[in-house]
């Protein structure tokens, strides 16, 4: 019976971050990310919201078409290192929301440079459905 509670905090460890990363763990795609994070939102995307999130500044002084360009389907730069970064449209970049972990590490450490915040969930949903609009 002892053995049992000493693995209850390391199956927490393991059931918890499943449980929060499985709603889009198994995203193959943009569109599969897109509607892992609309159902973690519990609303569909709007790309219009979208379009304006991503070309907004939101009180700062940098918006995710600061770095990325207006038009995302070209290579962008970033705005203090001067290094380019590969288009974030997922048709001229097919690399672009099909890993989950890639996909949130970039979103929390953009949102928090242009929102100084993390983005929510619907928020990444709407940036991924205009992005694919291209």
């Amino acid at each position: 019976m002892k053995k049992l509670g000493a693995l209850v905090p390391i199956l927490l460890v393991l059931i918890v971050p499943a449980a929060i990363w499985g709603s889009y763990a198994m995203a193959a795609d943009a569109q599969q990310m897109q509607q892992a994070y609309e159902k973690q939102a519990g609303q569909a995307a709007n790309t219009q919201r979208g379009q304006v999130f991503f070309t907004k500044t939101h009180g700062g002084n940098w918006s995710c078409a600061t770095c990325h360009t207006a038009k995302p389907t070209v290579t962008g730069k970033h705005t203090i290192t001067g290094r380019p970064i590969d288009p974030l449209a997922p048709s001229s970049n097919k690399e672009r929301f099909t890993n989950e972990r890639q996909t949130e590490k970039w979103f929390r450490r953009n949102c928090k440079d242009v929102l100084q915040r993390e983005c929510t969930a619907i928020e990444k949903a709407d940036v991924i459905a205009f992005l694919r609009t291209f």
